[in-house]
């Protein structure tokens, strides 16, 4: 059974310019992917607008009409990150449509994962607040959506963006009906996820943050998902995977520390694939979120895509940097596997 995958040219009209979250990394991922003529061997999924009642599922309903007012008077800043176009509303709800789509096609056994290539990203857009590059979180009313319209009880969802996802974590942070699982770079931008930060109420444990400190490479992040995350997916036992795919941590992205490869990528994202094999029939969807080196993100995506296609993968043409393991990284490790009683 092949992948699906969700990527429309609407995504390119959210115009930011020379903003770092820009239309040329949609441009240079299609162009590498369409060299290895991977979108015609995967099942296509069309985006489509999502509606209000699917927006609000996570989302204030007077926050996504200031969205929609900020939009139609011709944008603005709505952040000192954020910049909102004239098209910006429309093309986030199509991201999150898209999504949506994708995670029906799933849920209805047509293909067993699927890719959504979409921008603007969407982990930091909390209930009512636009920040990050972020206006509609879409991964995170793809899990509300799960729930409510799909009747599933446990949802996951694994964040391996180099930032950490504080509104997707926001608005799950009570739900033990939704795992959030990040692994982020901290300290950093925005200053949230440190391990302590493990959800409220019946959902305390429901949130494991995974702090990675600066310089942390392939084997480290290797190692917090063979000790944090496939555990602690294994323990909730979810119905569905959802993947907040950032590629922003790979070494040739300036915009962080980081020192992932893109096979260090590819290791992360076949583990989540083998956990969802016997923990949920493999459903998986992964959706695009940071990622802004315009040779590394391309392959980043590439190598996944291969993967939920079952495609042998694709020499990777950056290769990787030696490293030495972050002097907190075992420590931290140690007091995450403590909290959440994964030693």
């Amino acid at each position: 059974m092949t992948a699906g995958f969700v990527y429309d040219p609407v995504f390119l009209d959210h115009d930011t310019g020379t903003h770092p979250e820009n239309a040329s990394r949609m441009t240079a991922t299609m162009a590498l992917l369409e060299e290895a003529r991977l979108p015609g061997a995967l099942r296509r999924i069309a985006a489509r607008a999502a509606t209000a009642d699917e927006l609000t599922l996570v989302h204030d309903p007077r926050y996504v009409d200031a969205v929609r007012r900020a939009a139609e008077q011709g944008g603005g800043w709505a952040d000192p990150d954020t910049l909102i176009t004239p098209r910006s509303f429309d093309v986030a709800a199509m991201v999150v449509g898209g999504t949506l789509n994708a995670l029906d096609v799933v849920l209805a056994g047509e293909v067993r994962s699927a890719y959504c290539l979409v921008r603007p990203p969407g982990h930091h857009a909390g209930p009512a607040q636009a920040m990050g590059f972020c206006l509609f979180n879409h991964v995170a009313v793809a899990a509300a959506y799960a729930r409510a319209r799909h009747g599933l009880a446990r949802v996951a969802i694994v964040d391996f963006d180099v930032h950490h996802g504080n509104g997707t974590q926001d608005a799950f942070y009570a739900d033990p009906g939704v795992l959030y699982i990040s692994t982020h770079e901290f300290p950093f931008y925005p200053g949230t996820g440190a391990a302590t930060e493990t959800g409220d109420g019946d959902a305390r444990g429901a949130t494991i943050n995974i702090p990675m400190p600066h310089g942390s490479g392939d084997a480290e992040h290797t190692e917090a998902f063979r000790r944090i995350v496939v555990p602690a997916l294994a323990r909730y036992r979810p119905e569905l995977i959802l993947v907040s795919a950032g590629f922003d941590a790979h070494f040739a992205d300036d915009i962080a520390l980081q020192q992932l490869s893109v096979d260090g990528y590819g290791a992360l994202v076949s583990m989540v694939l083998e956990a969802a094999d016997l923990l949920c029939g493999g459903r998986v969807v992964m959706a695009q979120e940071g990622g802004y080196h315009l040779v590394a993100l391309p392959w980043c995506v590439r190598r996944s895509i291969e993967l939920l296609a079952g495609v042998p993968p694709t020499a990777d043409p950056l290769g990787a940097i030696e490293t030495s393991p972050p002097a907190p990284f075992a420590a931290m490790l140690d007091e995450v596997a403590r909290i959440h009683a994964l030693a």
